[in-house]
This record gives C-alpha cells, structure tokens and sequence, in this order.
C-alpha cells in the first residue's frame, strides 16, 4: 500500500465536470492498493497519516497533526501508485491489486481515519476525476506500508 500525502490549504475532486467533494486545510491523500495489501497494513497507515506531524507551530516547526489544527482529510484511490517503470516506456501496472479487493482495502482506509474523528472527504473509487489543491509549502511525502 502506497500513499501519496501532500498538506494543502484546500482540495477538491470534480467528477463529470460537477464538484464530488472538497477539504479546506488539511492533508491530500492519493491511496495506491497493491497484490498482497492487508486490512492491517490500511490501519497502520491511517494512523500514520492522521498523527503525523506535518503543521507548523508557532516557531515555524513541523510539530502540529491534523487533531491540533482542526484538519480535513481527503482520500483519493490512485491505482497507478502500483505503477512499475523501470523497463521500457510504458508502465506496469501488474502489482495493483484488483478492483473487488482494491476497494475494499480503500473503503477500510477511509473507515480507519474516520476512526480517529477527524473529517474525512473521498473521491470515487474507480472514476475519473479532476483532482485540484493548494499545496501548502508545498510539503509532500510518500509513505509506503
């Protein structure tokens, strides 16, 4: 499992050209499910995520979590996060577990981080979606479990 997580100031999904779900300041979350993920691998990292200390304090520090700013989540499945590039010109997408499994190991990600009370907002499994932000930094990381 592979996420993408990058602090915004705000977010957004479009989907068939109409707003599906918007944050304010908070955190992006592009969510890649690979063969082999597990519903405890999804709990470790929703954990991670919603504790991670990635907001300024009043020193300019990275020492604040989304409980201490009052932040918003929004989850986005991304399966080409699973996406192999290393031979050839065109990606492999052989390790991205398969939809039916896939959005179960989603859908229990979301459940996990809604577990922490923190708003939690979501794309569209499978959809094609027009995702915008305001990267705040802009600061981005890549967490893998």
């Amino acid at each position: 499992m592979k996420a993408v997580i990058q602090r915004v100031k705000k977010a957004s999904v479009i989907i068939n050209n109409e707003l599906y779900s918007e944050i304010g300041h908070g955190i992006l979350v592009l969510l890649g499910v690979e063969k082999g993920d597990t519903p405890e691998q999804a709990e470790f990292l929703a954990d991670k995520i919603a504790n991670l200390r990635i907001f300024e304090d009043e020193n300019e520090k990275m020492n604040l979590s989304l409980f201490d700013i009052n932040g918003e989540i929004l989850v986005v499945s991304q399966f080409t996060l699973a996406g192999d590039c290393k031979k050839g010109k065109r990606p492999c997408f052989d390790n991205a577990a398969k939809p039916d499994t896939a959005v179960l190991l989603y859908e229990k990600f979301v459940k996990f981080l809604e577990n922490h009370n923190i708003p939690v907002k979501t794309g569209q499994f499978g959809a094609m979606m027009d995702v915008g932000l305001v990267n705040d930094g802009p600061v981005t990381f890549i967490l893998s479990k």
